[in-house]
């Protein structure tokens, strides 16, 4: 298994993992071509230091990836937190370890970039998505909300 930064010819492969479950299917638009969107963000994310979109690469194929945002903020006095969002593995890949390969990867990574914390948010309707986080040490110790800006909220 090669961890690496995706580039733009993986933003299709990682979009096709992003919608292949019930709640990416009614959010995510996995056409060919695929919106232009997906590739303005790839490119906003790839141009930012404090971003990084990793794909897991297995023989060639795209089977897993993970978002890793470092944010500098003022509280703990001046500290940077690791943000871990995005967290896919391909269907054909669950179950051997990739998944805990894959955090493994970005908690040392946050490590080397100073950071003394790693959160994660995850949708209450992915109880085994919560309860593999919970495995890996990750705890709910906040209450997380959202304000959506569209008139229809995307994840109902």
């Amino acid at each position: 298994m090669k961890f690496r930064e995706a580039q733009r010819e993986d933003v299709p492969a990682i979009v096709g993992m992003l919608a292949d479950d019930i709640l990416g299917s009614k959010r995510e638009c996995f056409t060919d071509p695929l919106p232009e969107s997906y590739y303005s963000a790839f490119a906003a994310i790839h141009g930012d230091p404090n971003h990084e979109l990793i794909v897991a690469e297995f023989e060639g194929k795209v089977v897993g990836t993970l978002q890793l945002s470092i944010l500098p903020y003022l509280t703990y006095q001046g500290g940077y937190r690791a943000l871990i969002e995005a967290v896919r593995v391909a269907k054909s890949q669950r179950g051997g370890g990739l998944g805990r390969q894959l955090f493994d990867w970005a908690i040392d990574r946050a490590r080397e970039r100073g950071c003394h914390l790693v959160q994660l948010t995850s949708d209450k309707d992915r109880p085994d998505a919560i309860r593999f986080y919970e495995h890996l040490g990750f705890k709910a110790s906040h209450e997380g909300m959202k304000l959506w800006f569209t008139e229809v909220d995307p994840d109902q």
